[in-house]
């Protein structure tokens, strides 16, 4: 009976918002009458398992069909579709006897073929009847992105790899046709600030390929620590790991640790993209080698940022951090390299006679076009490398621009420069990346906390609706969209859920969706029904809404 009553309560949620014209979903007309008539003997609710898509796929079609789970299930694959199979297997094997096959005839197909141009790299075709489950795309990832759909519609139990049987679980017939809005779909996390441990890393990359997000931007250095093992210059780990003083903020990544991350990322299609930020926030890196600074300083450690950069007059500056991304390029077979670059106060540079020197060498006419020429200089070596070079966008709030054509702007600062960088990039024809920090910067919590500014706040409404990163006409060079998690004042890991969930589903949805958007109380009500999976998964969910936090509400 519960399963029958979750069946007619999922078409009945799905119905009202059948008007003909909804990009969202189709459904026979006939179904409308016994629908709500069962509505009226129904109290339990389909939304409370939480088995709606998100992000919202683009088409959906309701039939009057379902598939119903038996004691055993087949998988079938022709060859290339392998490792997808083998991914759903280990997902649904406790809950149903699996056997993956080669043939055609099963109950769950995977194929690899030729859909539309429009499902493009990433999207699938899921259709769901009485005989099987047919999941379709060009390439392994659209299927992956199939597969991730297919399981919000499994119970949050199912979901989340905790006990239960799905002998007779019914999911009703749909016909689901998706590909996403960008190419770049990222969430960032600053591990520079505060150290977590690998666990929490894939746990983090799991939540990542539920929300059908492909990039992990991994910001792996900071003043207040260096994450990376280079072996060449072992003093940024033995020194750089243990400049702060809190236990959150001693550790680092071995080279071991990180590519088991980055080879586990790669079965959840998403790339890792590491970020070296220089020559700013680069104090940790200075504190164990200070002869590269400007006057051969250890800097002090600070929360934020200071003027104490690598010096940009050295060559030895260049040549260590050539032999740094030699490393890096070795660790990450990603195409993308971020160096950062925001946040680099040129009081030293202006000082320092060999900054003075190299700008009167290169013909530069102040520390900003130095820092333009160190920038250009770095990512011209990514380029012999055959990768490309991301910088935030600080360094083209200036006009004169000149940096190689494999750079691409990352645009944060709408809250000091509202879309400058964007503006800048576009015109210069560098590819951009939005990812504004209004309403984007997930450690901005939904209240004020002791540690920020009052106004560093967001609800989900904000970013729902205001969000300046979620671009309704973006100019072909905007790469994608990404969101981050800064871990500054003291940002530790066992914070860090209430403060994603649940507002990265907006985000999420901005990154995928390019259709009609859902009114936002009707989204946010999708949001909630997904709180028992998250619950499910031991995730700590946070306050969506500022009316939802209590006078006592801690963010600690």
């Amino acid at each position: 009976m519960k399963r029958l009553i979750i069946f007619i309560d999922r078409l009945l949620y799905l119905h009202q918002y059948n008007d003909g014209g909804s990009r969202f979903l189709s459904l026979p007309k006939s179904f409308g009458k016994w629908l709500f008539l069962g509505a009226l003997m129904i109290t339990s609710s389909f939304a409370a398992l939480g088995q709606h898509v998100l992000p919202t796929p683009l088409k959906t079609e309701m039939s009057s069909s379902a598939y119903q789970f038996g004691e055993k299930l087949s998988i079938g694959y022709t060859g290339k579709e392998k490792e997808v199979a083998k991914y759903l297997t280990e997902r649904l094997k406790a809950y149903v006897t699996i056997k993956r096959t080669s043939g055609t005839s099963c109950d769950i197909q995977l194929q690899l073929t030729e859909l539309p141009q429009e499902f493009g790299k990433e999207g699938y075709q899921l259709k769901i009847d009485e005989k099987a489950i047919q999941l379709k795309a060009n390439t392994e990832a659209g299927l992956f992105y199939g597969v991730q759909s297919l399981l919000q519609l499994l119970p949050a139990e199912v979901q989340a790899g905790n006990e239960y049987s799905l002998l007779g679980y019914q999911i009703p017939g749909v016909l689901i046709s998706d590909a996403p809005k960008y190419a770049w779909r990222s969430f960032m996390l600053d591990s520079g600030r505060q150290y977590q441990t690998p666990e929490f890393i894939k746990r983090y990359l799991d939540h990542m390929a539920m929300l059908k997000m492909n990039v992990f931007h991994w910001h792996l250095t900071e003043g207040q620590g260096w994450r990376i093992e280079i072996k060449k210059y072992p003093k940024l780990t033995e020194i750089g790991s243990k400049v702060a003083e809190g236990k959150e903020q001693q550790g680092f990544y071995t080279q071991k640790e990180i590519k088991e991350i980055v080879e586990y990322a790669r079965k959840l299609h998403i790339t890792v993209v590491p970020e070296i930020d220089v020559p700013g926030h680069s104090e940790a890196a200075l504190t164990a080698y200070p002869e590269l600074s400007c006057f051969r300083e250890t800097p002090k450690t600070v929360m934020s940022f200071s003027d104490v950069l690598f010096c940009g007059g050295r060559e030895e500056t260049y040549t260590f951090l050539e032999n740094v991304l030699d490393e890096v390029c070795e660790l990450f077979p990603s195409s993308y390299i971020h160096l950062g670059g925001d946040e680099a106060p040129k009081g030293r540079w202006n000082r320092c006679p060999h900054c003075q020197g190299k700008i009167k060498e290169e013909g530069l006419a102040n520390s900003h076009e130095l820092q333009m020429y160190f920038s250009a200089r770095l990512a011209s070596y990514l380029k012999t490398k055959n990768k490309k070079a991301i910088f935030w966008g600080d360094i083209i709030y200036q006009d004169d621009i000149q940096l190689p054509d494999n750079v691409i702007i990352h645009w944060w600062n709408w809250r000091g420069h509202k879309d400058l960088a964007l503006k800048n990039a576009i015109q210069h024809g560098y590819q951009v990346i939005a990812n504004t920090n209004y309403y984007s910067y997930l450690n901005f919590p939904v209240s004020p906390w002791s540690k920020y500014f009052a106004d560093r706040t967001f609800d989900m409404r904000t970013v729902y609706e205001n969000n300046p990163s979620d671009l309704d006409d973006p100019d072909p060079l905007v790469l994608g969209m990404g969101c981050a998690l800064w871990t500054d004042w003291y940002v530790y890991e066992h914070m860090i859920d209430r403060r994603v969930f649940p507002r990265v589903f907006a985000l999420a949805l901005q990154m995928w969706n390019s259709g009609e958007r859902l009114p936002f109380d009707a989204f946010y009500r999708i949001v909630k029904e997904k709180y028992p999976v998250l619950r499910e998964k031991g995730i700590d969910i946070g306050p969506g809404m500022k009316d939802e936090i209590g006078a006592d509400y801690s963010w600690e």
